[in-house]
């Protein structure tokens, strides 16, 4: 995806406005989130996504909207642990932050989401048609697949070359983030036992 966006998406939007286009923003749905889903990952995985770490400053800023309870109370304790770069790319809008969105976005750009007045998330354009960016069948993912394919035409198969064994060194855990982990253990269970889930959350670990 990010390579699609790289060679395809910022070049054509360079293009199409007559400057040069670097970097993107992403909006997080956090529509139908439960305390469930959260199991046995950590919060940054929710906030940020691993390939960002493969393509450093390409991401200005994560919109997160249509942000439930349960993620908004792990945000609160976690935000302080965060380095300050990473607390400024993040951002948690109200509702589904249609409001905010539109001052740095014209509406065409906002995800369907994010068109809803209110909070709440909308699979419906104003027009009464749907417009859902989850479909495979959305006009992006065709263009995407089409791209897809053509690489793989483009491309010639290269068969593997036998390697020898060689010795993996795993790095140590990282501090930071055990500690992280251990916010959001807390937090989880806190919620459950104020909401009267504590039995369904004895066995919950968030891994680090």
């Amino acid at each position: 995806m990010n390579e699609y966006r790289d060679r395809v998406v910022l070049p054509s939007a360079s293009k199409k406005h007559g400057r040069y286009i670097g970097t993107s923003l992403k909006v997080l749905d956090m529509t139908g989130l439960k305390l469930s889903a959260l199991n046995q990952i950590k919060l940054m995985t929710v906030i940020t996504t691993i390939d960002d770490l493969n393509y450093p400053e390409k991401t200005e800023t994560y919109y997160i909207v249509n942000a439930p309870y349960i993620f908004s109370a792990c945000w609160k304790v976690v935000k302080p642990l965060l380095q300050e770069r990473t607390r400024r790319k993040m951002q948690v809008l109200q509702g589904n932050g249609r409001d905010e969105l539109l001052k740095i976005m014209d509406y065409a750009s906002l995800p369907h989401f994010c068109r809803k007045e209110g909070s709440g998330s909308s699979r419906h354009i104003g027009n009464g048609t749907t417009e859902n960016c989850f479909s495979l069948d959305h006009a992006f993912h065709q263009r995407l697949y089409n791209y897809i394919k053509q690489q793989a035409v483009l491309t010639e198969s290269v068969v593997p070359i036998r390697q020898g064994s060689f010795h993996v060194d795993f790095p140590e855990p990282d501090p930071e983030g055990a500690k992280i982990t251990k916010k959001i253990e807390s937090e989880f269970h806190r919620i459950g036992d104020k909401n009267g889930l504590i039995n369904s959350l004895n066995g919950l670990k968030v891994d680090g």
